[in-house]
């Protein structure tokens, strides 16, 4: 009798409550749960895109196996919702990634070729609405959010290793005549898609470790990954990289607080010194490309001269077509003939396993020119519209997170993240755009972004795993 009145020892792995809450709230998923979790196939598709491409690397404007990939996880969430049977979208979320629909359909009515618009009304239905809104369905609570966060900061630590052996081996993309610019397995192709993986990454480490909902180790881990990764985006030698990442870290800082900014900003300073003054770290053309970012007016170079004459081609088609553009896919048709004679219409790629050749300038480099131009003031205000209201939901949210005491603010570092992959995209939207396989980076970013930005119809987040679909403990954001 008295051995059947002792307490029954206590099974951790059987507690519903979510692991670590009281340090703080879990990072991940346990191993298991990861195996059984739904945002697999999101993972699958930045898995995908760690893969090496072909000799000629990513063409821009092409795709690649993450873009397959993508496919099946449209799929495989439609599959979800039909044995479920429940609301796919709440209305907020369904007006949200709904509205920039309306402005692309109008452009490929509008289009002269009827081919080629419809293959870009696809392009933007799945960069913009379906993949955004699958992750977005796919991803359950606070510890998927994390999961994905992490995958972000795995495929940049991988591209930027390749990046950088590339560099220091010089088998890279060509850059003034020498082949060290690093576009990991991305190639000369796509350039950006390199940086853009490295960036995402920062971004997501940089919002991990500003977070008070995980442990102090993983904090640690996370900043130590954003330090790491500065490496490879300063030798993808992208300007529009770095002002984009410098403007979103900056971003993130002050929505964490004053205080944590002025500490981190005092921090990178420091390092700069030591490792540039110190340590001698950098290069002749490093300098030269940063350089070059304060004499963008003053002394242009080739790419910056053909930008701008795109960006006036842009805006001369958009004057002769001011509602409804010239329609998807056909800024190349109408380029020449607004461009001013400065433009030199291709540049020069090669290297990294590449032969050379001219890859033509089909786009006008800025995402807000390339729907103003082809889809008219229709398309941008719907477009817009939609990346606006992510932005202020996400924020308001973010700043909700803020208010409340330390112990409940689990959700901080999924609000950084979020809020700090649209401030990166909308940044570089000004001198960049969609095109290569690297595109898909950007609709799992809107996916995360609108996941935390757009209330869910099965009720409030948590921040550990759940069972048969419904949250254990809630935690209203």
């Amino acid at each position: 009798m008295t051995h059947a009145a002792l307490p029954e020892p206590p099974r951790p792995l059987a507690a519903p409550a979510p692991p670590g809450r009281r340090s703080g709230g879990a990072a991940l998923l346990p191993p298991r749960a990861v195996l059984r979790s739904p945002v697999l196939p999101v993972v699958a598709v930045l898995a995908a895109l760690a893969l090496p491409f072909g000799p000629g690397g990513g063409e821009a404007g092409g795709a690649g196996p993450a873009d397959v990939v993508s496919g099946f996880l449209v799929l495989s969430c439609v599959l979800r919702l039909v044995r479920a049977r429940r609301r796919p979208l709440t209305p907020t979320a369904a007006v949200v990634l709904g509205l920039p629909v309306a402005g692309f359909a109008l452009a490929a009515l509008a289009a002269s070729s009827p081919a080629a618009a419809y293959a870009g009304f696809g392009r933007y239905l799945q960069v913009f609405v379906l993949v955004p809104a699958a992750v977005l369905l796919l991803v359950r609570d606070r510890a998927d959010f994390r999961l994905l966060a992490w995958a972000f900061v795995g495929l940049g630590l991988w591209q930027g290793a390749v990046g950088t052996h590339q560099y220091l081996t010089g088998t890279g993309a060509s850059y003034q005549g020498t082949q060290i610019r690093a576009v990991g397995t991305f190639g000369p192709g796509d350039v950006m898609g390199m940086a853009t993986a490295v960036a995402l990454g920062l971004v997501c480490a940089v919002g991990l470790a500003l977070g008070r909902s995980c442990e102090v180790r993983r904090r640690v881990v996370a900043a130590l990954c954003a330090a790491a990764l500065v490496v490879p985006l300063a030798l993808s030698f992208s300007r529009g990289a770095w002002i984009a990442t410098a403007v979103t870290c900056a971003v993130q800082l002050l929505l964490a607080g004053v205080r944590r900014a002025l500490a981190a900003g005092a921090a990178v300073v420091a390092a700069g010194v030591v490792l540039v003054g110190g340590l001698g770290v950098g290069t002749t053309l490093l300098e030269q490309r940063f350089d070059s970012i304060t004499q963008v007016t003053l002394a242009p170079d080739q790419s910056v001269r053909d930008r701008y004459a795109l960006w006036t081609a842009a805006l001369g088609i958009w004057r002769e077509h001011p509602l409804t553009g010239v329609g998807l896919k056909n800024f190349p048709e109408y380029r020449d003939g607004h461009a001013p004679m400065a433009l030199s219409s291709a540049s020069d790629t090669g290297g990294a396993g590449a032969a050379f050749r001219r890859q033509p300038l089909l786009s006008p480099h800025g995402m807000y020119l390339l729907v103003l131009s082809e889809q008219g003031l229709c398309g941008l205000v719907a477009v817009a519209g939609s990346w606006l209201s992510l932005l202020v939901c996400g924020v308001r949210g973010l700043l909700r997170e803020r208010r409340r005491p330390p112990s409940r603010a689990g959700g901080l570092d999924c609000a950084l993240v979020a809020c700090g992959l649209l401030v990166w995209q909308l940044t570089d939207f000004v001198y960049g755009d969609i095109g290569g396989p690297s595109t898909v980076l950007t609709a799992v970013s809107f996916g995360l972004v609108a996941w935390w930005a757009t209330p869910r119809p099965d009720g409030p987040v948590t921040d550990g795993p759940t069972t048969a679909g419904r949250p254990v403990k809630a935690v209203p954001r």
